[in-house]
């Protein structure tokens, strides 16, 4: 059973990577188009578009390559998918609000660059909450691994006093050995 689960969350995990850095990569590849969706939901929630629309752009661009890297990265992992979580019930959560509380009209929302048509709506909000349980999966199986003393580690204290305490305990049975 431990063995699935392990399976399982590395599928989840370079999953989750890799539609992060697809969709980054989709948003790049209409910049501009995607830049003007995000110009068209900022005018819609009442907030500067001219001055917000570029930061916002580069903001979702760059969250999403770093998701995939800590999602990647062997000891960010459930920070990757803490990250993945919080972004996909933030997108969510702005679909329904620009839907239900703007009233807007259907809009396309440039989530996967064009490639995979996508409109702001309820279809999103349900999306992101099924990819949430791949996160959930990824946050809760990835193992935390505490630090290994390792002979000759002396960057901080634990590990200075751990590591003393070996070498004496070595020195003192070698001595012991010795007549």
């Amino acid at each position: 059973m431990k063995r699935i689960l392990r399976y399982l969350a590395h599928f989840c995990r370079f999953g989750l990577a890799a539609l992060f850095l697809f969709t980054a990569g989709a948003k790049l590849w209409i910049l501009k188009k995607f830049a003007v969706n995000v110009a068209e939901l900022l005018s819609a929630s009442n907030i500067s578009y001219e001055r917000w629309q570029w930061p916002v752009t580069i903001a979702v661009i760059a969250f999403e390559i770093i998701t995939a890297i800590l999602l990647i990265v062997p000891r960010t992992i459930r920070i990757g998918a803490a990250l993945a979580a919080l972004m996909l019930i933030g997108f969510g959560a702005f679909a329904l609000y620009y839907v239900y509380a703007l009233h807007g009209e259907p809009l396309e929302c440039g989530c996967f660059g064009g490639i995979i048509a996508s409109q702001l709506g309820v279809k999103t909000a349900l999306r992101n909450l099924g990819l949430l349980i791949p996160a959930v999966i990824v946050f809760f199986a990835a193992r935390v691994r505490s630090p290994t003393v390792r002979e000759g580690n002396f960057r901080d204290e634990p590990s200075l006093t751990v590591g003393l305490l070996t070498r004496l305990s070595q020195y003192s049975k070698n001595a012991a050995r010795e007549p």
